[in-house]
């Protein structure tokens, strides 16, 4: 008011105001602005939320009497949106619930929802276009495509900018009774719903607003698309439309099946989502977090506000963008709010008052870091502390009132938040929109929606459970294993010249004798520029930037350690391999049909060699990770162990449950959703010790078959289970026991449709292994609480390198590799899923079955595609890191 006032933003370090066409041009960045007072604007319910209300009303009071909304100037649709109408809305939403009140706005009349709709007509020229997809940007005055609106000529968009109007165009619709806004950011949502890639269910950054092509096929959480996936939660919550939820519970399911790896959220492409697009984040992800809050998926959301915490401690801000092993990538900081509305969602959540200490964190280093004379200055880079002449509006919308609410107690606040839903630029708009002026079908009745296999859906909104164990303990646990993690992968680095001081030069790292588990064979690729990526499959990939290595030499050694990596993979892929185990249901109702594809462990007994296998009932254990002594042994004692990976080796698991009187051992991926239908099957490696001890068979089932055993147990408590090489037959099963009647009147049938069952796996397999050759197993190994050990790759086939400076390889079972050794606890080759037998005939499965072979023959176009699509995934890869 003091600085700036009309002009859209203050300028802090310079104590003016920033106009547009007065100042040199930002690019898009000013698409923003458009005269309209738009800090004031974005800052109206930000001040009933401070409880500020004699200056809300005089704020408003200026509003109308000042802001023109008729200027010839082209905005971004998005901004305009989010920023203006969403403010306006938000200021309507609070002046209305004052005014019933009785003290304060007395006077008002609804003119901030007369100035939305005034604002919402000229938004809608946008929406022009055959696919109903917004232009980016539109002229308040001309609109579209006049021949002085000077826009009009784009032809993509991002996701988000499409995708992020539901909320504020509806709840426009249900104040005013005019149905055409909501109608149009629905076509919108719909359009870019049909457009997904179907098979991965995933959302590219850029699309063509005329054809919907996909411009950029990566896919993530982050800048380009985050608000998309907000707002369909969100417009469920307000507007109770299910058909958003579905779609939301949908791209979720693919989001935690791709893009997040714990605790990072990296970008994929939408057609081969198992590929990573870049190795960098950017901060606008930090509001996923809070999102996952609303759905009620409480771990994940703790993991990554954790790592974020832990990047902001070690620059004081959230870098713009930073890479995998937590290094600045681009260094600017505007002030972004993302990561205070996680922290204020996950304290609500939680009632953990460490939330209270990161909010302490975040309002010490804004006033010691970007606190000026005339307000809050964005940093210009986090290394330095310098500032940039800029206070974008969404600072004091955003950034202030969450960091007021996490602190404010039920007494503080004059009106009940939980009655409104924050926009994504925290406007508040009331839930009781949802009941009124409903002039929309709620259902889309022409899309149809994939059933999934989440349990996790059943914590969604509305929930009526607690989001997870009243333990004030709980969210520190999951916090605990993270709490070094960016201090871990940013060692300082010690040049050559200061090695020289002490005892010299150490020699290269060689490949044969890298473990993944040793922090100085880690601290040694990072001066080499080579980096591990923990891939969604458990694996990790190393990839080499000879740019960051410490030296010209140290890039030198690093892409000396690349080639060896490469011949070493390839060695071991060529060496003999395991097949898969099984896992049998045999107790009722199940009695043997239903087989689970279970990984191997490089210890314990070998199910090959004892071709009975074992069976026996199974107990879960506590601790649930098995990484300490067994609590409940008289549960497991001579009965099968479940517990969840995690936290430990394999190794150590095994023996804990061995020790408490087990008689074999089942691990349980805790990736959610994991499957071995979309993931490769890897063996439990040791732990680089003599494993003879351990005795029992350790098999490991991905997250997707292991919560089939644990809803049996749910439902049937006792369940019996064969752990075998490949599974059996009933005869074989029930041999010398009561076999129930309705099992023989149908054993002859039941075991016919078994082995083909079997045989068309075993084709498949080993068809899919000869054409693709990287369908291997590797060997993994757990990560223990300080982060030392690693997933290891096993798909050296699909190696390629991305520029002449970078290479990446995928690396095989490497955390326990010892040369020249045999031994029990050395790692065994990679393993391919399927037996080596050849298929004899061509059979026919349930409907609910796998596919054989014969309908899966790939055409050639095809597969050159394929090859177009990574040569595209690799370009764009480069074209980022560049």
């Amino acid at each position: 008011q003091e600085h700036a006032y009309p002009a859209d933003e203050l300028m802090p370090l310079t104590c003016r105001g920033r106009v547009r066409g007065q100042e040199p041009s930002r690019g898009d960045v000013d698409d923003a602005l458009g005269k309209f007072s738009l800090t004031l604007i974005d800052t109206l319910d930000t001040l009933v939320v401070l409880n500020k209300t004699k200056e809300f009303e005089e704020a408003v009071k200026k509003v109308i009497k000042d802001v023109n909304l008729d200027n010839d100037i082209v905005v971004s649709v998005f901004e305009t949106n989010i920023r203006v109408l969403g403010g306006l809305l938000g200021g309507h939403s609070v002046a209305i619930m004052l005014k019933e009140k009785g003290e304060y706005m007395q006077w008002y009349n609804g003119e901030l929802l007369h100035m939305a709709k005034e604002l919402g007509y000229k938004l809608l020229p946008a929406f022009n276009t055959t696919s109903g997809l917004p232009y980016p940007r539109v002229n308040l005055k001309f609109g579209v495509r006049h021949p002085e609106a000077r826009t009009g000529t784009e032809t993509d968009t991002c996701t988000a900018c499409a995708g992020t109007l539901i909320l504020e165009f509806a709840a426009l619709s249900r104040f005013t009774g005019t149905s055409i806004f909501e109608e149009y950011a629905r076509k919108a949502l719909d359009f870019i719903w049909e457009k997904r890639q179907r098979s991965s269910n995933l959302v590219g950054v850029t699309i063509n607003i005329h054809t919907g092509d996909w411009v950029r096929k990566d896919s993530g959480v982050g800048a380009g698309i985050d608000s998309y996936y907000e707002y369909l939660l969100k417009a469920y919550v307000l507007l109770g439309d299910d058909s958003f939820l579905e779609r939301f519970n949908t791209h979720y399911d693919a989001i935690m099946r791709y893009i997040s790896q714990p605790p990072l959220l990296l970008d994929v492409h939408i057609h081969k989502p198992m590929l990573n697009a870049r190795t960098w984040m950017d901060s606008l992800l930090a509001f996923f977090p809070g999102l996952q809050v609303l759905k009620g998926d409480i771990r994940p959301a703790i993991e990554t506000h954790e790592m974020l915490y832990q990047v902001i401690k070690k620059h004081n801000f959230l870098p713009e963008a930073f890479t995998t092993d937590f290094r600045v990538h681009w260094a600017q900081h505007p002030l972004r709010p993302e990561f205070a509305e996680s922290t204020y969602f996950l304290y609500k959540a939680t009632g953990d008052p460490y939330y209270l200490e990161v909010g302490k964190t975040l309002i010490e280093n804004l006033n010691k870091y970007a606190r000026v004379p005339c307000g809050f200055a964005a940093m210009k880079d986090v290394r330095t502390g310098s500032h940039e002449d800029r206070m974008d509006s969404f600072f004091l919308a955003e950034m202030f009132k969450y960091l007021y609410l996490l602190f404010a107690d039920k007494e503080d606040m004059i009106f009940d938040i939980e009655d409104y839903i924050f926009t994504t630029e925290a406007h508040l708009l009331p839930l009781w929109l949802s009941t009124t002026n409903q002039t929309i079908s709620k259902k889309n009745t022409t899309t149809e929606y994939t059933e999934l296999d989440d349990s996790n859906f059943d914590w969604t909104c509305p929930n009526t459970q607690i989001l997870f164990p009243n333990d004030p303990m709980f969210a520190q646990s999951i916090r605990e294993p993270l709490k070094n993690v960016v201090d871990k992968s940013c060692p300082r680095g010690i040049s050559r010249a200061e090695e020289s001081l002490g005892s010299g030069p150490k020699p290269p790292l060689r490949a044969r004798d890298f473990m993944a588990s040793n922090p100085e064979h880690l601290e040694i690729l990072k001066k080499m520029g080579v980096s591990l990526i923990h891939l969604k499959d458990g694996r990790v990939q190393l990839v080499q930037h000879a740019v960051q290595a410490a030296s010209s030499l140290d890039a030198e050694d690093g892409l000396r350690f690349m080639q060896e990596m490469i011949e070493l993979s390839s060695q071991q892929q060529k060496e003999q391999q395991l097949p898969p185990r099984a896992v049998q249901i045999v107790s009722h109702p199940f009695f043997g049909r239903v087989v689970l594809t279970a990984g191997p462990a490089q210890f314990g007994m070998d199910l090959s060699k004892h071709k009975a296998g074992t069976r026996g009932f199974v107990a879960t254990i506590k601790p649930y990770n098995g990484c300490s002594e067994i609590t409940n042994p008289e549960a497991v004692k001579e009965k099968i162990a479940l517990m969840q990976r995690g936290q430990c080796m394999f190794a150590e698991k095994a023996r804990n449950i061995q020790k408490a009187g087990a008689i074999g051992g089942i691990v349980i991926d805790d990736n959610e959703g994991s499957s071995s239908d979309t993931a490769p099957l890897f063996q439990m490696a040791g732990d680089g010790k003599n494993t003879d001890d351990i005795t029992i068979p350790m098999l490991f089932l991905f997250n997707k078959e292991g919560n089939i055993i644990l809803d049996a147990i749910r439902e049937y408590e006792a369940v019996e289970v064969l752990l075998s090489d490949k599974a059996k037959d009933r005869a074989t099963i029930f041999k010398g026991k009561m076999i129930p009647n309705y099992i023989i009147d149908s054993n002859l049938e039941m075991e016919n449709m078994d082995q083909k069952l079997t045989e068309n796996d075993s084709h498949k397999q080993n068809s899919e292994e000869a054409a693709s050759g990287s369908q291997d197993v590797g060997a993994a190994s757990e990560e223990p609480e300080e982060g030392g050990e690693s997933s290891d790759v096993a798909d050296p086939g699909s190696l390629s390198p991305a520029n002449t400076d970078s290479a990446s390889v995928p690396i095989s079972h490497l955390d326990s590799y010892v040369p020249g050794t045999e031994e029990a606890g050395a790692p065994e080759p990679a393993c391919p899923t399927g037996d080596n037998q050849p298929q004899e005939q061509k059979t026919e499965t349930e409907s609910n079955s796998k596919v054989n072979w014969d309908n899966k023959v790939t055409p050639m176009e095809s597969i050159l595609a394929d090859w177009n699509e990574d040569i595209e995934a690799f370009e764009m890869m480069e074209k980022d890191e560049l």
